[in-house]
């Protein structure tokens, strides 16, 4: 749980950056992977990041723009990448002149239960890593290079003079 406002801009930054790289590499024609039928596509994990940051923080009030994010995932791979960005920018700038770290301690009814703000936005930012690695899988399977994020990934380890570790 975060107890102060900056853990969370210098955590979030660094998350940011990398679902921002992941995203990057997505392409239009990957959209559509997905491990198997009925499950959701890439497209569609990559666009539930970004509206569960409004769906979520506007329980507490934020009042993050929520845009439509209801709305079916776009189509184009830049624009979800683009719709990311935009919220993440938002939801930062939302925090930063709306609360304090005083804010942190109260609660909000979080899907039937009562969450201290601190704690919710540690549940989005684990939401948010847990999508990632759905999407690392699915990247994969379509046949795209995956950012190292905490650490090389296997394709990486060359540019450090080294062999990827067989396990």
């Amino acid at each position: 749980m975060f107890r102060q406002l900056d853990d969370f801009f210098r955590n979030y930054e660094l998350l940011a950056e990398g679902t921002g790289k992941m995203l990057d590499r997505i392409q239009d024609e990957n959209l559509d992977q997905q491990v198997g039928p009925g499950h959701r596509t890439l497209g569609q994990i990559a666009w539930h990041i970004v509206a569960s940051m409004p769906e979520m923080m506007n329980r507490t009030g934020l009042g993050v723009n929520a845009g439509d994010w209801d709305a079916p995932p776009p189509a184009s791979a830049r624009k979800i990448a683009a719709a990311y960005r935009e919220m993440a920018g938002r939801l930062v700038a939302d925090l930063r002149e709306k609360w304090t770290d005083a804010s942190l301690q109260q609660t909000d009814d979080m899907y039937g239960e009562p969450w201290p703000r601190g704690l919710t936005l540690q549940a989005l930012v684990q939401h948010e890593i847990h999508h990632r690695g759905q999407m690392t899988v699915l990247m994969r399977q379509a046949g795209l290079r995956v950012p190292g994020l905490f650490g090389p990934a296997k394709e990486e380890w060359a540019r450090f003079g080294m062999e990827a570790p067989p396990y």
